[in-house]
């Protein structure tokens, strides 16, 4: 089965995107009694082969079913049916992804970066570069944090001298713990220990403090592309290093028993 669109496809009409889609139908299936309580959901790999869809779709799907209390997605171990859907009114909801905010940020925070180095001033740069040092003595603290991150950001689209762009990119900021979708991934990323880029950060400071909007925009571009990859990717790259620890730890004990 393909979720392409087709001339054929309803689902043209309605707006929906390719996750949305997937998400339908795996609730559909659920619905139907193809899984049961307790039953794991194929792969990520496997429904991104099965319907012909990227990976970070597949997985925009099963946050979708997750928050909503139909699935728990365990790192390292796949999707498990928790609930199934009870009467015809039950339907899978849905909210802006964390994936679907970071392509809204990729392109209008870099135009921004791009507008905050023609205008910004010594004075707001300084007070960046506090930022990315307070970003770095935070990273070396044990609970996650995102407040000089967010600030970082928000000093940006201040230096703009657009309050359009201001708000705009301070409602991107409330989206990411208002949206359950968004919350959930983030949440996630922070439990893997995934913290802001300091080198990131840093590289977008010299483009602003150089005045150049070419390389700030591209600085910001490849920073909030560099978020997206950490999305999808933090939580298989958390399994695979526990795996490696553990099959570690396993020889370790071999090799001792074996000198004993």
């Amino acid at each position: 089965m393909s979720l392409r669109p087709t001339l054929s496809d309803p689902s043209r009409s309605t707006g929906d995107r390719l996750y949305q889609r997937l998400a339908r139908v795996l609730f559909d299936q659920l619905s139907s009694g193809r899984y049961a309580v307790g039953d794991r959901l194929p792969a990520e790999r496997e429904l991104s082969a099965e319907f012909n869809i990227s990976r970070p779709a597949v997985r925009e799907a099963l946050i979708a079913l997750e928050v909503q209390g139909y699935i728990d997605v365990r790192v390292g171990s796949g999707a498990f049916v928790i609930r199934l859907p009870g009467d015809g009114e039950d339907r899978p909801g849905f909210a802006i992804t964390a994936f679907e905010l970071t392509e809204a940020r990729i392109i209008f925070e870099g135009e921004a970066a791009a507008l905050a180095a023609i205008h910004i001033t010594d004075e707001e740069l300084a007070t960046l570069a506090l930022l990315v040092d307070q970003m770095a003595q935070e990273n070396l603290m044990p609970d996650v944090t995102e407040h000089a991150d967010r600030q970082f950001h928000h000093a940006i689209a201040k230096a703009t001298r657009n309050t359009a762009i201001q708000m705009t990119i301070d409602d991107f900021w409330r989206v990411r713990t208002s949206s359950p979708e968004c919350a959930l991934l983030h949440d996630k990323a922070r439990s893997a220990n995934v913290r802001p880029v300091v080198e990131e950060h840093s590289a977008i400071l010299v483009a602003l403090r150089d005045h150049d909007p070419v390389a700030a925009r591209a600085a910001m571009r490849a920073h909030l592309t560099a978020v997206m990859d950490h999305l999808l990717f933090t939580t298989e790259e958390r399994a695979v290093e526990e795996a490696r620890r553990n099959v570690a730890t396993t020889r370790a004990r071999y090799r001792a028993a074996a000198t004993v």
